[in-house]
């Protein structure tokens, strides 16, 4: 067996064995030993071609004592853990929780309360509110909220840290009796005594509003700036504009709503249809310049956005006749990404423009890295010093600045639960949460029992029958976000500083 003396960077290897009855890739793992660079990322040049993994020793004629010369980048070492690993039998039954199962545990019915479950799994997949939860005080604040709003946003604080913790099925009944006693509306019985079923929707408002009252960025300065209010995570700003449909006469207002409506009718078969219903609207008041009625037309637009968007199907109707809410069974569809930049005011869409071009170019530099990495290796093998240069022009991206906060509203969001009902009345059927995992897997919360989903089969629940259709479905902001402490975008050879200096100047985008 011939031994070589390879060169890598400053460092040289003096007596390296080849085994010429094995492929050059054994020769290969050998140096990975020595240098730490991977086997891929070696280029080893001999007579002026690149050496490769099952090429035959013969062809390259390789002489005892050769000097060879490999370029390539070494794995950095990792980090060793900040923490000491726990191991998950080490833990206490009562502490395993998602670990052992890769999801939080399921809510126990106490009669007729999966609106009630459904409603906390779906909230409990917000980790910035469970956050805020966390730093709740048990301690009452009279100048922020009512007793009954404090105990009920204590309760629900516990509750989702019991969910964390637990692997078995968890009982909400404390925070089912402050419910009931904050909200009497959810303690109505039937004729016999059993407690009756509940519309989702008030629930879920019900919830929030509570929430809303004592969860506010308080205490020290630095405790706002890390705090998240309920209005910041589920609050939609909108500016309208009431319009005299005879006069011309228009004023404008504006008001904070923390659900859009999808109304649905006979034209209506897409979420985003529905939507558009709801930023338009018709009614009759009086005109104090035609001193009678006369008819209005208001047309709203979005003008700040949450971090979660949350997204109610109008579903549900007082029938007349039976004296009951009645159910739309209508087949409306809805997307896993949902872009609400169209029901924008002019000034937001202004300012997410650029951040939406950023994201995109972002998006797009992730997705095609392994297709630019595949292009090079079909170069050609004399190209050494070149391909050398493109990798490493590659690897070191250019940095543009944004003013403004280190993670920004594109106007783009993503589905990230789904609340539905199955049954024909709202007061009665079954509700089930769907909700997506940290891990990006879905599971589907029927009460007690989680039952892992697959995400192709979340959009199927659009209704049209009588399985279970989507309610309301919760949406999480698609931020663009920049490196740590600056607001810095990512760019490439096809996304330059120069290039974004032009934005202005592009159809669509900051004016033009």
């Amino acid at each position: 067996m011939p031994t070589v003396s390879v060169k890598w960077q400053k460092q040289t290897f003096p007596a390296v064995e080849i085994d010429t009855d094995q492929p050059p890739y054994v020769f290969k793992c050998q140096l990975f030993d020595l240098t730490g660079v991977p086997p891929e990322r070696q280029k080893i040049l001999l007579k002026g071609e690149l050496l490769k993994d099952d090429g035959e020793w013969a062809k390259y004629g390789i002489k005892e004592g050769q000097k060879l010369m490999m370029m390539g980048t070494a794995d950095a070492i990792p980090d060793a853990p900040k923490e000491k690993t726990v191991f998950l039998e080490d833990l206490p039954e009562d502490q395993r929780g998602s670990k052992a199962t890769g999801y939080t545990a399921g809510l126990v019915n106490l009669g007729n309360t999966c609106y009630l479950n459904s409603t906390l799994q779906c909230l409990h997949t917000v980790p910035e509110l469970k956050g805020a939860l966390k730093s709740y005080s048990n301690i009452l604040n009279t100048t922020e909220t009512d007793l009954s709003s404090h105990n009920l946003t204590v309760a629900t604080r516990d509750l989702f840290q019991e969910l964390d913790r637990s692997s078995n099925p968890v009982s909400p009944f404390k925070f089912l009796t402050l419910l009931r006693s904050k909200f009497p509306q959810f303690s109505q019985q039937d004729n016999s005594g059993f407690y009756m079923q509940q519309d989702a929707e008030e629930c879920w408002t019900q919830l929030v509003y509570t929430l809303s009252k004592g969860l506010r960025t308080v205490g020290t300065d630095d405790e706002k700036d890390s705090a998240a209010s309920v209005k910041e995570l589920f609050g939609v700003d909108l500016s309208s504009v009431v319009k005299c449909a005879e006069t011309g006469e228009q004023s404008s207002d504006g008001e904070t709503v923390y659900t859009l409506k999808c109304h649905i009718s006979v034209g209506v078969n897409h979420l985003v249809e529905g939507l558009k219903q709801g930023f338009v609207s018709e009614f009759e008041k009086t005109s104090p310049t035609l001193g009678r009625t006369a008819l209005y037309v208001k047309e709203s637009s979005i003008s700040k956005l949450p971090q979660y968007l949350t997204v109610q199907f109008v579903r549900f109707f007082w029938k007349r006749e039976s004296s009951s809410k009645a159910k739309i069974l209508r087949r409306v569809e809805y997307p896993l990404t949902l872009d609400v930049y169209e029901f924008c005011s002019e000034e937001l869409k202004e300012k997410l423009k650029l951040p939406r071009k950023l994201l995109q170019a972002q998006e797009d530099l992730k997705a095609g890295l392994a297709k630019a990495a595949k292009g090079k290796e079909r170069k050609e093998e004399g190209a050494v010093d070149e391909e050398m240069r493109d990798a490493s022009s590659s690897s070191s991206l250019e940095t543009v600045a944004l003013p403004g906060k280190d993670e920004q509203q594109t106007g783009i969001f993503d589905l990230v639960a789904v609340l539905t009902h199955k049954g024909r009345s709202a007061d009665s059927g079954h509700y089930v949460a769907w909700v997506k995992q940290e891990s990006g897997k879905w599971v589907e919360f029927d009460d007690e029992n989680p039952i892992p989903q697959r995400e192709e089969d979340i959009t199927k629940l659009s209704g049209g029958g009588d399985w279970h259709m989507a309610y309301i479905c919760l949406y999480k902001a698609r931020l663009y976000k920049s490196d740590a402490g600056a607001q810095e975008a990512p760019t490439s050879s096809f996304l330059t500083a120069d290039l974004l200096s032009k934005f202005s100047s592009l159809p669509g985008c900051c004016g033009g």
